[in-house]
C-alpha cells in the first residue's frame, strides 16, 4: 500500500509554502487541485489551519482593538467549523476505500480515525516551518536559536513516529486488523437550535 502520510506531507507543505507566498489572512488562494478530491481536500485542509494559525497570532496582540478581536474570534470559529468539516471529508474518503474490507474477528478500533491522524500531521507540518524561521532568525540570541533547534529537532521526529503510524493504521484497515468507525462531530455551539444563548432570545 502507498505511504499515503507521504502524500499528505507533501500536500500540506506545498500549502504552507503557497499560504507564505502572500502571507496574508485574506488573501484569496487558489486550490491546485480537482474539486473534491481527496488532495483537493488535504490542500484545503492545511491552508485553513495556516490562516488560522495567522489569526491567533493577530488576535493575541495585547494592543488589539476589542471590536477587531471579536471579529477575528468569529472568523476563527468559523474556520475550526471548517476544519471539522474537511477532516469528515477526508474520513468520508477512506470510509469508500475501505468498504469492501473484510474484518478480521479480533479486529480491533482505534483510538481515532484515520482524518483526526492526518488533521494532527497537518498542523506539525505547519509547526515545524514556523519554528525552522525561528531557528534561523538572525535578530535573537544564540541561546535562543539553540532552543528552537532542539523543539524542531523533536518536532521532526513526531513527524516521522505520526506519519509512520498514519501508515500503520491504514495498512491495518485495509487488511482488516482494525475497523474503521467514524463518529461525526456533534457540535452544538453553532447551531443555533442547540446553543441555549441563541434560541433563549426566541
Amino acid at each position: 500500500m502507498e505511504r499515503f502520510s507521504e502524500k499528505c506531507r507533501l500536500i500540506f507543505e506545498k500549502a504552507t509554502t503557497d499560504y507564505h507566498k502572500k502571507d496574508d489572512v485574506d488573501a484569496s488562494f487558489e486550490n491546485p487541485y480537482a474539486d473534491k478530491s481527496i488532495e483537493s481536500y488535504l490542500y484545503l485542509k492545511s491552508m485553513t489551519d495556516a490562516i488560522q494559525w495567522h489569526l491567533e497570532d493577530i488576535i493575541r496582540d495585547p494592543e488589539i482593538d476589542p471590536v477587531k478581536a471579536l471579529r477575528i474570534k468569529r472568523r476563527i470559529d468559523k474556520l475550526n467549523q471548517k476544519r471539522t468539516d474537511l477532516v469528515e471529508n477526508i474520513d468520508d474518503f477512506f470510509l469508500e476505500k475501505f468498504k469492501n474490507v473484510v474484518f478480521l474477528p479480533d479486529a480491533v478500533i482505534n483510538t481515532e480515525s484515520p482524518a483526526w491522524a492526518i488533521d494532527r500531521l497537518s498542523i506539525l507540518v505547519l509547526k515545524i516551518y514556523h519554528w525552522q524561521i525561528e531557528a534561523d532568525r538572525a535578530d535573537t540570541s544564540e541561546q535562543q536559536k539553540e532552543i528552537c533547534r532542539l523543539k524542531l529537532e523533536i518536532l521532526k521526529e513526531q513527524k516521522s513516529d505520526l506519519s509512520l503510524s498514519i501508515d500503520q493504521l491504514l495498512s491495518d484497515i485495509n487488511d482488516g486488523r482494525k475497523r474503521m468507525k467514524v463518529y461525526k462531530q456533534m457540535k452544538m455551539y453553532n447551531d443555533p437550535s442547540l446553543n441555549p444563548v441563541l434560541y433563549r432570545r426566541k
